[in-house]
């Protein structure tokens, strides 16, 4: 049995099977939200990012929202591969105080890995902004309206009720959402941001050493799990939440890219455009801005083996609520054994051959 399983757009599916896929092809890579479920991909990152790609010729523009833009940035640090390393093991031991039978508060939650990622970037701000290659850019989701500042007396009222009135009208159009919550993508001001964005409402910034690790957290923030981060400096005043309820899965305009492909090492085959389509499946299909993407994900039997049958996933904090080493063993378990989605893929772009990929 495969781990790994290969789909991409028509464009890119061409290329697969005539060519192969090469490090010169890529020149984009997104990395989606989806919290623990991004463990899986840690191996593959040290691969690409700390190997694969060392030596390209041409900028690679990197795409994160939520863990998928504290990937991208852990991309541009000197040593990918020792702290993808290191990524992995603080997200697999973190553990947060609370009181029995009640969830940890979201200022807690906010404080403890506000100061993780302080840890990782604080200092590096110089390698992340400037890497010779490597081009940044943080999705964040910025409230209007009622979302537009989040207080701990208000936001018991105007951030549920903001967040509903997100999720009615975007069920009738995704870009209406755009009245409640904005796209601010914080991005590398050496290049322009590659793709078009004229999809949502969307303003773009330039990331800076000053709003490096706010836009990482902001874009980490989790609505009623985690605070909101305010008033990003160089961003538009007000409250920015998780990059993921704008763009869960970053289903952006790459087709718009002028020549290569876009490489998405991806947790799943389907790329969902915002976290509020997650239950509306119409939106789970290909379209025609994936046409020169390539999506390399876990085989749905593999992830069967795993422990608990599936992916690491938020639920897990709950499920081991009251045994956390047995969380971290099956996390750790589920990294060791993901060592064969990099393994599978290395075998596929060193032996320079046709792949036979399937359609998205």
């Amino acid at each position: 049995m495969q781990a790994l399983q290969v789909h991409a757009g028509p464009r890119a599916l061409k290329h697969l099977r005539e060519h192969g896929l090469a490090a010169s092809d890529v020149r984009a890579i997104p990395g989606a939200a989806g919290g623990p479920k991004g463990l899986v991909l840690g191996p593959l990152d040290q691969f690409i990012f700390g190997e694969w790609l060392q030596d390209v010729a041409h900028p690679v523009h990197l795409i994160g929202a939520s863990i998928g833009a504290w990937r991208m940035a852990t991309a541009c640090l000197r040593d990918p591969r020792q702290a993808f390393a290191r990524m992995a093991d603080d997200y697999i031991t973190q553990e947060y105080e609370h009181k029995a039978g009640k969830a940890p508060t979201p200022t807690h939650v906010s404080e403890v890995f506000g100061a993780k990622l302080l840890e990782h970037f604080a200092g590096q701000e110089v390698q992340v902004l400037n890497h010779p290659k490597f081009r940044l850019h943080v999705f964040t989701s910025r409230g209007r309206h009622v979302l537009k500042r989040e207080g701990r007396r208000l936001s018991r009222v105007t951030t549920p009720l903001g967040y509903l009135g997100a999720f009615a009208t975007n069920v009738v159009s995704r870009k209406a959402m755009g009245a409640w919550l904005e796209r601010v993508i914080f991005s590398d001001a050496r290049d322009t941001f590659p793709l078009h964005t004229h999809d949502y409402s969307t303003r773009i910034v330039a990331l800076d050493a000053q709003n490096l690790q706010q836009s990482i957290l902001a874009s980490c923030s989790i609505p009623f799990w985690l605070d909101a981060v305010h008033d990003i400096p160089g961003g538009p005043r007000g409250a920015y939440w998780d990059g993921g309820i704008t763009d869960y899965h970053l289903h952006l305009n790459y087709a718009s890219l002028r020549d290569g492909l876009v490489l998405y090492p991806h947790f799943q085959k389907s790329i969902i455009p915002g976290w509020l389509d997650k239950a509306l499946k119409h939106r789970h299909r290909a379209s025609p801005h994936l046409d020169n993407v390539v999506v390399v994900s876990p085989n749905p039997e593999w992830i069967a083996t795993l422990p608990d049958g599936k992916l690491p996933d938020r639920n897990d904090f709950k499920r081991y609520t009251h045994d956390v080493p047995a969380r971290v063993r099956a996390w750790r378990r589920a990294v060791a054994e993901s060592e064969r989605l990099r393994d599978e893929f290395q075998q596929l772009v060193e032996r320079r051959e046709p792949i036979a990929a399937l359609p998205l």
